[in-house]
């Protein structure tokens, strides 16, 4: 394969499909990148904007240009010495008519062939060996009074099917043959009426006859719902089918099948089945045979019943590939093993398994330490305040977390944790010695249990549970300890046993599989209880600073010593070196300069606080003082400080001009947009389920006075433009040290400029890609670029030189070893700086931290450091260091003066060779 040196994540759907890849690659190839990091194109639904909801993995989706499209974009990515890396998505698939295993799961019931692969639970109390297929708008018989279930024929399938809407339910097709003699003897007994002799036809079979046949057309008739006959023939036949339609709002208590989290147009896939695995890998597995990709990124990893499991039987697939294709080209074994990313949120100590063969996750951890060294310790605690004040909410991130989690066990995954519950019922049951625990006294220790876990999951499997899950597992038991009374908390061990204690191995059947069953249910419980409970509500609930709130932050720490930074480059260098290093995906909250530009706010916290103090409570912005809440005034004010737009410049006491004024528009827009998102995602005061139209539209109204270019929007402004600086090193730190920290750095697309963008789908808004191609063709120096700043050039310039860098010395990225460095003199405590050495090479790399106290003002580029120095001393350099990123060598091997080489650019890389 061709060396991974760093990717550019690009989002397929059909307004950008693989012939608009194409034509990107001569732009990436010269900005340095080896990989294009595509989301999901296997076949998904119709108009899918992610892919992430697929319908059929065995073909290329029709609509990003098919296997030819993917064709063309191979031979222009390798032509250039470039490749793919694939995003699948094993764990679940979308239900609904394009999915051809699910609509024939709904066909046959249990005796279809693709019944294993669907994660039901057939034998689930009250679903009468059903399918719940929870899709009606309204109650099932209020739906069927309304007439708005009908029955069809498909004549292609020579098959009938109920519609109702969007949806086709399919019919069991047995019962084809009794429908159609149910209406052939009803048009004999019609002795006064029209008998064409085609209607009593029996030699005629079902596969022959159109959609105008008159037997269709009699059989329709009979199942007419504007009728109280057609309606009762129309119930009882339903009722014979392998599923039954219900009330969408019964999903939450009732579903039988498992989903991605919380929803249920997408259904879990048994991919634990190797027979499940090989069908639903085989077509992606063939393109990796061909040379078409050369790496994977698994999505939600978390989500399969044995993450181990699945990455080791992927490995031994890609491995396999790996010899055949040696003995085919002749390559180099040490050459041909094929990436594999997970993509997984690390919780706060947690690490990722070393024994599962795989080569990092998606980076997401990475985010959260180059975030958290952003941020000043000393602003937390008037930020804080500031939140209490006027949330009325504590600043407990924690806390939130834990209220959340709760609320997602009675509510979102209610059925989830049923499922689980009846799993350990099972268990509990089968002996005398246990079955004394109850289902109400498991709800209540197992509720505390998920409750309290600390992480996304544990992986204990078939052999118990890994050393490494032990301490987790530990705390989890004590928050359940500390939650319940003495008599639940006495069955707390028997759920240790149960849940990894001990292996199921060590049980015969059936105790082995009704173990295995609880922990898998369990484990698959606290992923999306995790998920749901931090990102999408404890996440908008709490803000002393959105910026610590993103995907795979740790919200409960508002910042972290450089120290930290350090020990965890560390270690991915020796456990994955190369891991993914990433600080913007399509999945952020926030974008990397929208974060950088709040980390800054916890540095102005003195000048700031008072400021959104004031607009918080000011009757220009809101008629009511309780609409909406404090905490979202506090969140909607960060947010407009934060993602200001750079080109809104105000000069003082200027009018806004006509073009100011549409940019003023289209940015409330947008922030309107993240707004009612962030409202229904708190599940305060509105909800997704039940939106509370009158409190988003204060929201609404609130931003909309903020951003009409009055008195209050000049007063914005004037705050937001105290951002825009100290963000912009922010940013430009984070780039700088995403490309050369160990691991391979991944770039979204369109960052390479500013990244203003906000949560899904505006992270995801069309790239201007000509501006960028201008600006590379400029190829400006870092420095030079700094000089116009706002454009975003100088960010793109200095993507392409430290990429450069590691094209041309890519044994300092692969094999260097990483060397903390500490400044002396009077600002050391903003200075971040490591090397990266080689026997033959060194890089050493500085960027600055908290950087508003090395200004003279907001406005002044130029950094003052003072006597604040390097020493280079512990790396044994010789001669003179070559400057990537600023205009002067470093002609002394021993020390480096900030003062001299970072008064004029931010951030500095030079290299040493021997």
């Amino acid at each position: 394969m061709r060396p991974l040196r760093a990717t550019v994540r690009l989002q397929l759907h059909a307004d950008f499909t693989f012939d608009d890849a194409c034509r990107q690659v001569d732009y990436y190839a010269e900005l340095g990148i080896s990989h294009f990091y595509l989301s999901p194109f296997l076949a998904s639904r119709a108009e899918s904007a992610h892919g992430y909801d697929g319908i059929d993995p065995t073909r290329v989706d029709s609509e990003l240009g098919g296997e030819a499209g993917l064709g063309r974009l191979v031979e222009a990515l390798h032509a250039a010495d470039m490749g793919i890396l694939a995003d699948i998505v094993p764990n679940h698939l979308a239900v609904g008519s394009e999915n051809p295993w699910w609509q024939d799961v709904l066909a046959h019931g249990r005796a279809s062939e693709y019944a294993r692969f669907f994660d039901i639970d057939w034998e689930q109390s009250g679903a009468d060996g059903k399918l719940l297929l929870p899709f009606l708008g309204d109650r099932y018989v209020q739906v069927l009074e309304d007439g708005e279930l009908t029955l069809a024929w498909d004549a292609e399938r020579a098959a009938f099917f109920v519609v109702y809407h969007e949806h086709r339910f399919p019919l069991n097709p047995a019962h084809t043959s009794a429908l159609l003699a149910s209406a052939a003897a009803d048009a004999d007994a019609d002795r006064d009426g029209l008998q064409p002799e085609r209607v009593r036809s029996s030699e005629i079979s079902h596969e022959e006859r159109r959609g105008d046949d008159p037997l269709i057309a009699a059989t329709l008739a009979r199942h007419d719902p504007a009728t109280e006959e057609g309606r009762a023939r129309l119930h009882a036949l339903l009722e014979r089918q392998a599923y039954r339609l219900a009330y969408w709002r019964t999903a939450n208590d009732a579903l039988n099948w498992r989903r991605f989290f919380d929803i249920t147009e997408l259904v879990g896939v048994r991919v634990e089945d190797e027979s499940v695995f090989d069908l639903s890998h085989a077509y992606v597995l063939s393109l990796v045979e061909r040379g078409w990709i050369d790496g994977l990124r698994i999505d939600h990893i978390d989500g399969l019943a044995d993450p181990r499991g699945y990455a080791l039987r992927l490995r031994a697939r890609l491995d396999a590939i790996a010899e055949r294709r040696q003995e085919l080209n002749g390559e180099r074994r040490n050459e041909t093993r094929r990436p594999i990313y997970v993509e997984k949120i690390l919780g706060d100590g947690e690490h990722l398994h070393t024994d599962w063969d795989v080569d990092g996750t998606t980076g997401y951890e990475f985010l959260d330490l180059v975030s958290g060294i952003q941020h000043d310790p000393a602003g937390r605690e008037p930020l804080a305040r500031l939140w209490r004040e006027i949330s009325g909410r504590e600043d407990d991130f924690a806390a939130e977390v834990q209220a959340a989690r709760r609320e997602m066990l009675e509510g979102s995954l209610a059925a989830e944790f049923e499922r689980c519950v009846k799993a350990v019922g099972a268990l509990a049951s089968a002996s005398p010695a246990t079955r004394e625990f109850s289902l109400p006294a498991i709800r209540r220790v197992l509720g505390a249990l998920a409750v309290g876990y600390p992480v996304y999951r544990s992986y204990a499997d078939q052999d118990g549970r890994p050393d490494a899950d032990a301490e987790d597992f530990d705390h989890a038991m004590q928050m359940a300890r500390s939650q319940l009374s003495a008599a639940d908390a006495a069955w707390l061990p028997l759920l240790d046993d149960w849940f990894g204690g001990k292996a199921p191995n060590d049980f015969d059947e059936p105790e082995r599989q009704w173990r295995l069953t609880a922990l898998t249910r369990f484990q698959q419980l606290t992923s999306p209880l995790a998920a749901k409970a931090v990102e999408d509500t404890a996440g908008y609930r709490s803000a002393v600073l959105l910026s610590r709130n993103d995907v795979g932050c740790e919200g409960a720490h508002f910042a972290y010593a450089p120290q930290r930074l350090h020990e965890a480059n560390r270690e991915r260098l020796e456990r994955f070196p190369r891991g993914m290093l990433t600080t913007a995906t399509h999945d952020h909250k926030r974008g990397e300069d929208v974060r950088a530009r709040l980390a800054a706010l916890s540095e102005l916290a003195d000048i700031v606080v008072p400021r959104m103090q004031a607009w918080a409570r000011d009757q220009r912005l809101y008629d009511s003082r309780e609409t909406p809440s404090g905490g979202d005034r506090l969140m909607m004010l960060q947010l407009v400080l934060a993602a200001w737009p750079l080109e809104l410049k105000l000069e003082p006491d200027a009018e806004f001009a006509s073009p100011d004024r549409q940019a003023l528009t289209d940015f409330a827009d947008r922030i309107v947009a993240w707004q009612q998102k962030a409202m229904r995602e708190a599940k305060l005061d509105s909800h997704w389920l039940a939106p509370e139209e009158t409190y988003e539209q204060a929201g609404e109204d609130a931003v909309r006075c903020a951003l009409s270019g009055g008195d209050l929007t000049r007063e914005l402004a004037e705050t937001a433009a105290l951002l825009d600086l100290p963000g912009a090193i922010n940013g430009l730190a984070q780039t700088v040290l995403r490309l050369c920290s160990p691991g391979i750095p991944d770039l979204y697309q369109g960052t390479e400029f500013w990244d203003q963008s906000l949560v899904d789908p505006d992270n995801r808004r069309p790239v201007d890609m000509a501006a960028r191609r201008e600006a590379l063709e400029g190829a400006e120096m870092p420095a030079s670029a700094w000089k116009h700043w706002r454009d975003g050039a100088v960010k793109q310039a200095v993507v392409q030189r430290l990429l450069s860098l590691r094209r041309e010395h890519p044994s300092l990225f692969s094999e260097g070893e990483y060397v903390p460095l500490q400044a002396s003199g009077a600002y050391a405590d903003h200075v971040v700086a490591f090397a990266r050495k080689t026997p033959t090479q060194t890089l050493v790399v500085v960027v600055p931290r908290l950087s508003t106290v090395l200004s003279a003002s907001s406005l002044e580029r130029e950094l003052q450091w003072s006597d604040t120095t390097l020493s280079l001393e512990t790396l044994g350099l010789e001669g003179t260091g070559d400057a990537w990123l600023t205009s002067a060598p470093v002609a002394s091997p021993a020390r480096l003066s900030l003062h001299q080489h970072l008064s004029d650019f931010p951030c500095g890389a030079w290299v040493w060779t021997s």
